[in-house]
């Protein structure tokens, strides 16, 4: 299993507070838990969307996708508002841009989401298989075939493989979706080939990332490589950990930072033990000094300034089936290095000159890529100059852009079908 990225955190720039809404919900106490949206009045709108995904506070890629997504998309002067229906496993109380809270396994507070859902102009829904409740999430499928208004189906995960059920899942919020949005090529294809999609109802939009460049500086005498991201087995940490230990072998000296916390899933049935067991292999393999594991929490601008300060950014996943990295995005938009495994996005991004792929568990190939990149005259510096010339299609506001110019496509195909 592979478990979810964590890209930095925090707004994405430009993001607006909304206005206070038109109608709460109050809990027995008196306090106030909900706000919903007020009703619009003719001719005082330009468009209204609403996401559904996990949002912050809770700590996962994903929260933190919607969370810049839902920032990058509003946009008031040119009349966008955008909302959130959170989803969560216990209510979490309100904030300004959440307008109810879907409980996963209760649908009552479903139901409710809905009726709230449908005061927008379009829902825009962030699916992955483990995010919703059922086997394999497939209490969305409650939602899809429920919802009153157009929906917008963004696919974080896309199997190469899937099993009966998940391949029914999807094909369902494909079915019920007016657009189907992927955050690479790769993922496009995918659908093409295991789902029968028309290629022409999938749209390929960036993941997104917030510029982050710094003026270029060449690699330090013991350069650092960063991974980072919530930790847990399958990132291939103890892989990379062999590679450090296999440059030193070979006379090169590189720091090593992991940066993250443990998943949280992880940490509640494991606790600490594959931390535990990384740090041991450091260890034996003696590189213990070379290699710190990081696992405060960091601020938007603090992760930032960790990023920057990197020589190469490492990501030597297990996966062989990820279609979309957010790690992999924002180290682009910090116009870094990259040496990944070749899992599908890194495969597709880094093959224009802004990083290297290796075999997948391979710590001598990696070793060897790392040494290329850090130590070979005037290969980092072309590499970080490629990963800023990609990064521009990638910032938020580009991938704000093009939602909102795809929603009102479907909007614009709704009314004429409506009215046909």
């Amino acid at each position: 299993m592979v478990f979810d990225e964590l890209g930095l955190s925090g707004p994405a720039a430009g993001e607006q507070v909304l206005e206070p809404s038109g109608q709460e919900f109050f809990a027995d106490d008196g306090r106030a838990l909900l706000a919903l949206p007020p009703p619009v009045r003719p001719g005082e709108r330009g468009r209204s969307v609403v996401l559904v995904g996990t949002y912050p506070p809770t700590a996962c890629g994903l929260a933190t996708f919607t969370s810049n997504l839902r920032a990058a998309i509003e946009s008031p002067k040119e009349g966008w508002r955008a909302d959130v229906v959170r989803l969560v496993e216990q209510p979490e109380g309100p904030r300004d841009e959440v307008v109810d809270e879907w409980v996963v396994g209760d649908l009552s507070s479903l139901s409710r989401s809905l009726g709230t859902m449908a005061r927008y102009d379009a829902v825009v829904l962030q699916h992955e298989y483990g995010l919703f409740g059922g086997p394999d999430g497939e209490e969305v499928l409650a939602l899809v075939y429920a919802l009153e208004v157009p929906l917008v189906a963004v696919l974080h995960t896309t199997l190469l493989e899937p099993s009966r059920n998940e391949c029914k899942i999807l094909d369902h919020v494909m079915q019920a979706a007016s657009a189907i949005v992927v955050q690479s090529e790769a993922a496009r294809q995918r659908l093409v080939a295991v789902h029968g999609v028309e290629p022409a109802r999938v749209t390929v939009v960036p993941h997104g990332a917030a510029a982050n460049f710094a003026p270029w500086k060449p690699p330090a005498p013991a350069p650092t490589v960063l991974s980072w991201g919530l930790l847990g087995p399958g990132k291939g940490i103890e892989h990379a950990i062999r590679a450090i230990a296999t440059l030193r072998r070979r006379g090169r000296e590189a720091t090593y930072v992991v940066a993250g916390q443990t998943h949280p899933k992880v940490r509640s049935s494991f606790g600490e033990a594959y931390r535990h067991s990384l740090e041991v292999l450091a260890e034996d393999l003696g590189v213990a000094g070379s290699v710190y594991f990081d696992d405060a929490y960091r601020d938007w601008a603090s992760l930032r300034a960790l990023v920057r300060s990197a020589d190469v950014v490492l990501l030597p996943y297990d996966s062989t089936d990820q279609v979309s990295s957010g790690v992999l995005v924002e180290a682009i938009a910090s116009a870094k290095p990259v040496v990944a495994t070749r899992f599908p996005h890194a495969t597709e991004v880094l093959s224009r000159g802004a990083g290297m792929t290796v075999p997948h568990g391979d710590p001598e190939a990696m070793a060897d890529a790392l040494a290329y990149v850090l130590f070979e005259p005037g290969v980092a510096r072309r590499m970080a100059a490629s990963a800023e010339r990609e990064a521009q299609a990638l910032l938020w506001p580009a991938v704000g852009a093009s939602y909102r110019r795809l929603i009102e496509e479907v909007l614009i195909k709704e009314k004429e079908r409506a009215m046909a």
